[in-house]
């Protein structure tokens, strides 16, 4: 009969590595007495494995990143509040073998088939705490921080991400070695008579009840003080970052999957923040089409005669501005992007958003400043908005988004899709339209030739056409087509960045020789940076991306140096065509304005930005409000007292965008007034 007593059984032959008298053999030999005392003595050595690998990571990391960090009391905290949150995760990892530990009968535990079982739950258990700090490590090594809500987003798309992660790493040589470490922990736990000693036991059901009841306990604790908001104060992002757990960072990341604005950061009165807004809007020919407080829509008027043109608008992965040489960094890696930026209107003070392809897309496509959480082409009501492609839309345009992947990913083609675009991806390409393919799909040189497919099939049905058309080539594994630049495939992103202005210029030229060439404007911008880590929760410089337009006849060749965003650019281009039209766009026509004050939005999925001047003023969640000043080169950014009036601006415009979508008054419900263009004037003909 089994009662509420622990029973220790000797072992019959003790292993003589027990009885070592040096230091690691008495600490490996309590492990032992740990482990054979209690049925849940096998999770004290598990955790304590657990905190250690935790530890050796940190350590990993710090050393990775030394000469980002500050090395003064924020470093010895990150270490300390690490082990204090790396606690909490283990709280909530023991839970499920407690639970089982529990449950499981005592002559099921002590049957031979389940010890086998148990041997083999450690063995994983081991395996998945070094497999997990290994996947921290590269994910650090491409983001700058542990788990977010990236992570998150990935976890989603399996496929596209496993066949990345495939392409881009040994992953057998990884995996062989995670296993013979696995395996040689393993080892020295059976060697030490650690395994034997905890299958041996026999605990009683109270006494596991009473046991159980602690790892019950731990995660409710957990849910009120393991909140690693604790770290909003430290200045450097690094060392808060680096004082993080990531397990705890990821489930962090994923309830903050969508963040009411009203409720965590800064707000003022909606009719204020709506007439800020409307003020800011407005802009020589155009007025409101109400006097409604939280009315946006209103109508842009046309200066001359409207210019019936395609649009070819090439959204790059990935492309940072200082990757090109017209940026002035002379790096050599883009001579046909350069050429284009000289010939065409050049904006050299366009910052990205967000830090995503999807919040480039939303700023592009919307022209709405990012909402806290995830981008709205992954919400529920991403449809029938009010978009770039609208306007086209109304003037019989053919529209269509062109993308080298299965645009299933990030409900790319759900949004496209469900604002009226046709749909030009992966999955609709037959075998010979696909040369090279990674994990992400067909490289720029097929993408873009799918792009002059689709103009030719258009302009001879004598439709005009709006294509929006995202890259993929320049993104890790960084490989493409041999032979094509002279870095070699997948060597590093120089090399993409390279094979993918190549695509581009090769693309242009070939077009060149088409009808519909001359009367085509074409669009050229980053959806995101390469990067956006920095020592500070908002690295602005790290958000510099270029945008070229360019149509030889049609647009004269300028440099615009007005501080700008990317939800300018539909304005923008709107304002080149010389269209007449109603709108619901947060952002303006840089170009249609002289002496125009600029300003910039750029965000994470928390921490939200408002840049003006040499000043960024940032909101986070618990109504936090900070203010930083960058230096001339902007690389360093300085604490400064907060601007009431930059404060006012950002939250206006937030809490506006917010808000107004999560009302339902982004949709395409403006009535066009606008008289149809007669067949005459089509294809940009004067």
């Amino acid at each position: 009969m089994i009662t509420d007593q622990t029973v220790d059984i000797p072992e019959a032959t003790p292993d003589a590595g027990v009885h070592r008298r040096s230091q690691m053999g008495r600490i490996l030999t309590g492990t032992k007495d740990i482990a054979g005392r209690h049925r849940f003595g096998v999770l004290a050595v598990l955790g304590g494995f657990y905190l250690l690998v935790a530890f050796l990571l940190r350590l990993g990391l710090s050393i990775l990143s030394w000469r980002d960090l500050d090395n003064g009391w924020s470093l010895p905290l990150a270490f300390v509040s690490g082990f204090y949150f790396d606690l909490c995760s283990l709280a909530w990892v023991l839970v499920p073998p407690a639970l089982y530990l529990l449950v499981v009968p005592q002559r099921i535990f002590a049957a031979r088939w389940h010890q086998w079982l148990s041997r083999l739950f450690v063995f994983v258990f081991l395996f998945l705490i070094l497999f997990s700090a290994v996947s921290e490590w590269f994910f650090w090594l491409e983001f700058g921080v542990r788990y977010n809500f990236i992570a998150v987003d990935y976890l989603i798309y399996t496929t596209e991400v496993v066949q990345n992660i495939n392409e881009s790493y040994p992953m057998p040589l990884i995996l062989s070695v995670l296993a013979l470490v696995t395996a040689g922990a393993f080892y020295l736990f059976v060697r030490m008579g650690w395994m034997r000693a905890w299958l041996a036991t026999r605990t009683g059901i109270v006494s596991r009840m009473r046991t159980f009841g602690l790892f019950a306990l731990a995660p409710a604790f957990v849910w009120f003080a393991g909140k690693q908001s604790l770290l909003d104060g430290v200045e450097n992002a690094y060392n808060q970052e680096l004082g993080k757990d990531g397990l705890l960072s990821f489930f962090d990341a994923y309830q903050a999957s969508e963040l009411d604005f009203e409720r965590f950061y800064p707000t003022m009165e909606p009719d204020k923040a709506m007439a800020v807004v409307r003020g800011q809007v407005l802009e020589p020919g155009s007025a409101f089409l109400s006097n409604e407080p939280e009315h946006l829509e209103r109508i842009i008027s046309g200066t001359g005669e409207e210019r019936r043109l395609n649009v070819i608008f090439i959204t790059v992965e990935s492309l940072s501005g200082r990757f090109l040489g017209a940026w002035g960094e002379g790096l050599g890696l883009t001579p046909n992007l350069d050429r284009l930026a000289g010939e065409g209107l050049f904006f050299r003070r366009l910052f990205a958003t967000g830090n995503r392809t999807i919040r480039g897309m939303e700023a592009l496509m919307l022209s709405v400043p990012p909402t806290p959480g995830c981008s709205i082409l992954k919400r529920p009501a991403n449809k029938g908005l009010f978009t770039m492609a609208t306007p086209f839309q109304n003037r019989g345009y053919d529209t269509a988004f062109l993308y080298g992947g299965h645009g299933m990913f990030d409900n790319m083609n759900d949004f496209f899709g469900g604002n009226g675009m046709r749909i030009v991806d992966r999955g609709t390409a037959s075998g010979d339209e696909v040369t090279f393919e990674t994990a992400w799909g067909a490289c720029d040189e097929d993408l873009l030739r799918w792009s002059g497919r689709e103009a030719d099939a258009m302009h001879a049905a004598g439709k005009p056409f709006y294509q929006f058309v995202m890259t993929t080539s320049n993104h890790r594994p960084y490989t493409y087509p041999d032979g094509k630049v002279s870095i070699l495939s997948g060597t590093n992103r120089e090399g993409a960045v390279q094979y993918t202005d190549y695509a581009i210029g090769k693309f242009i030229d070939e077009s060149r020789a088409r009808p519909w060439f001359d009367d085509t404007i074409f669009v050229i911008v980053a959806d995101h940076c390469a990067s956006s880590a920095g020592k500070v929760s908002l690295p602005v410089k790290n958000y510099e991306i270029p945008c070229i337009i360019y149509s030889p006849k049609w647009v004269k060749p300028s440099q615009v140096e007005v501080l700008c965003s990317q939800i300018d650019v539909a304005p923008t281009l709107l304002g080149l065509l010389d269209w007449s039209y109603p709108t619901k766009f947060f952002g303006r026509d840089i170009l249609r304005s002289e002496n125009l004050e600029g300003r910039a939005f750029l965000a994470t999925y928390q921490m939200l930005g408002y840049l003006s001047g040499d000043e960024v003023t940032v909101l986070a969640p618990g109504r936090k409000v900070e203010q930083f000043r960058l230096s001339r080169t902007g690389n360093s950014q300085k604490p400064v007292e907060v601007d009431s009036g930059m404060r006012e601006m950002a939250i206006a415009f937030y809490q506006s965008a917010s808000h107004l979508f999560g009302a339902g008054r982004l949709t395409n419900d403006l009535h066009d007034t606008r008289p149809t263009p007669p067949p005459a004037r089509a294809m940009g003909q004067p």
